[in-house]
Formats: C-alpha cells, structure tokens, sequence
C-alpha cells in the first residue's frame, strides 16, 4: 500500500508539473502573459536604438507584465541578432533586426548569422542613401558629379569598410559605370565632417545624418538612393529617375526566432503596428528625420530575400568577403 501511495504521488507530481508548465505557454489569445524584452543589437543612444525605444514606449501598454529594451553589442550587429534568433520562440524576446542581417554573412563577418533564422514580424523604418556634396561644389545634379567621375577619380566618404554607405556607393558606380576612390570613417559623423573640411569629395549617408548641414547651407543633397523620392526633401530626384538603377540603404524591423508560432508572430505585429502609427512615436520619428516605412511580415521576409541576393552579388564583386 505504501509503495501504491507513493507512486500516485510521483505521477500526480510529475503530471501537475507537466500540466503547470503547458498552462503558461502563451497562446494569441493570452499573450503576452509574461515579461518581454526587445533586443537592439546596438550601443544605447545610437539611431537604432532610439527609434526601438520609442517603439517600444509606444506600446508598453499593450505588455501588462512589462517589456524592457536589451542592448546586446558587438559584431557590428551580429552578436545581438544571433542572440535573438536563438532565442526561445515564445514571443519573449523579440529582436530589432537590421539591414546588416543581410549584409555580414556575405562579408564573412557573421558569425553564422542568416536572415531566414527569423520570422519577420514588421519593417518599422528605412533609411536611403542620400549623394551629398558640399554647397559650393561644381557639381549641382547627380548626372554632372557621374560625368565628371568619368574623367577624374571621385573621393567618396563612408561609414566603414563593407558597411552599407560603402555599399549605397558602390552601388551607384556599378550602376553608372564608374569607379570611385571610396574613403572609410569610423561612422558617418567622421565622413561628414570630412566633407565639409573638403577633403573628399562626396558622401553617400542618409539624409537624416546631413539635414542639420543642409539646413545651414553647407552641403547639398544631389540624388537619392531610393525606390521614390523621400517626402522630407520631395524635390530631390531618385539615381533611378535619372537613368540608374539602384535603390540601397539601411532598414530597421522586428523578428522573432522562425520557430515561433504564427498566431503569436501575428499578435506582436498587430500590437507594434498600432504602436507605429500612435501620436508619440509618429512625432519622435519626425522630429529626428527618420521615416516610417511599414511593411507587414510577409513583404518584410520578401524585401530581406530580395536584399539578401542583392548584396551577396555587390560584395561579391567588391571583393569584401573575409578569406
């Protein structure tokens, strides 16, 4: 009799275990029932995170258990993607991926990392190229600097070996056929001031890092990279409307691990969706020149495969990949 009481114990012990850890697996109708954090690959205070942290801000409300930004560095994004996709795919930690996620594997530089590790929940910003010069410079539209690259060797400011400056410009040579003399910074802040010190020629950042000198009336904005012209500065014409094909620059969105269930993925998107288009975060993002650039999971995953393509053939060509 003994022995029959403590085997119904075991069982009964083993069983009410089993059966209070399934009763706190989320589903989309209880989730999030539990704390949540959202990974920012990046160092605290750069663009990336501000814009996770306004987001984020924009939807604590809908996390009744709390919900925290994680800065998780190194690997120039990599460590803290890596770390997101290995994740446990419950919707607990979800990821603020970037365009590096398709850009390191190709150089080498990775460390395993793939985009597919991820299901895409949303795009949440983007960021194009924008082909700046300084304002008293001789060249006034895009076509005039690209002829003029024809004939002499253009120095075109970046924000480092491989990153996705290099690569916008890049980009822009192989497009019109030309090669330029690319000069790596340590960030687009260095490039800039490079510029504007006349010591090159032209930097290929985004437009939010140079408004505040286009703004004085010390630079210029000649063309952007982008699929259409960006609504902050609508008289500035697209490389592609002048005859060259190409669209690069940096994108910010959110995943979780793939194995994620869809129900959840789709609860987290609902609720950051609604988070994209509140009053605060609309006006953080205006105000710091970022522009919201919604596309849903499905599109999200599309553009990562387009890009992901696009930017193994470009650093291929470059010859960037680490032996």
């Amino acid at each position: 009799m003994k022995r029959l009481i403590v085997l119904f114990m075991l069982v009964s012990l083993i069983f009410g275990s089993a059966f209070a850890q399934g009763s706190t697996e989320a589903t989309a109708d209880t989730y999030p029932n539990g704390p949540v954090s959202v990974v920012v690959p990046y160092s605290a205070g750069g663009g990336t995170d501000l814009v996770a942290r306004a987001l984020v801000d924009a939807a604590k409300a809908s996390f009744p258990k709390n919900i925290t930004v994680e800065n998780r560095t190194g690997g120039g994004g990599a460590v803290g993607m890596s770390y997101g996709a290995n994740a446990k795919a419950d919707g607990s930690v979800i990821t603020m991926i970037t365009v590096e996620l398709v850009t390191l594997p190709h150089t080498g530089t990775g460390a395993g990392l793939y985009y597919d590790q991820f299901k895409p929940i949303m795009m949440v910003n983007s960021a194009y190229s924008a082909v700046t010069v300084k304002a008293d410079s001789p060249y006034n539209t895009l076509n005039e600097f690209l002829d003029a690259a024809k004939t002499k060797t253009m120095r075109v400011g970046n924000s480092g070996v491989g990153a996705i400056w290099h690569l916008a410009a890049a980009g822009l040579g192989k497009a019109a056929g030309v090669t330029f003399n690319h000069i790596p910074f340590d960030g687009a802040a260095p490039a800039i001031t490079s510029l504007l010190g006349g010591h090159i020629d032209a930097v290929t950042v985004s437009y939010a890092e140079v408004v505040s000198q286009v703004a004085a009336g010390n630079l210029k904005v000649l063309a952007v990279l982008a699929p259409e012209r960006i609504s902050n500065i609508p008289d500035i014409p697209t490389a592609k409307e002048l005859g060259y094909d190409v669209a690069i620059g940096t994108w910010r969105g959110l995943g979780v691990p793939k194995e994620t269930p869809q129900p959840i993925a789709d609860k987290i998107e609902s609720i950051f969706t609604q988070a994209a288009k509140s009053d605060s975060f609309v006006t953080f993002m205006k105000k710091s020149n970022n522009i919201i650039d919604i596309l849903d999971g499905k599109a999200y995953g599309e553009k990562m495969a387009a890009d992901n393509e696009m930017f193994r053939t470009l650093i291929e060509e470059l010859g960037l990949k680490q032996q």
